[in-house]
């Protein structure tokens, strides 16, 4: 009986599974970033839309999908 060789499996990048995730659809999504502290100098409507999530846009959706392999729906 012969052993099977496997391709080794693909690392997730740490840093990247704790910002991204992948939508059904395919698209990135990720945390509004400057919504965390120091909220006295910024205006209203910046922290209102700084608020929830949002969806990562072309090169960059690229490069967070090759960071997480395995992040298919």
């Amino acid at each position: 009986m012969t052993e099977r060789e496997d391709m080794p499996k693909l690392k997730t990048n740490s840093g990247a599974k704790k910002r991204f995730r992948i939508t059904k659809s395919g698209k990135v999504k990720y945390r509004q970033a400057n919504a965390r502290h120091l909220f006295t100098y910024k205006s209203p409507k910046r922290k209102l839309h700084n608020r929830g999530t949002a969806i990562l846009s072309g090169p960059d959706a690229k490069l967070a999908k090759q960071l997480l392999p395995y992040g298919t729906p």
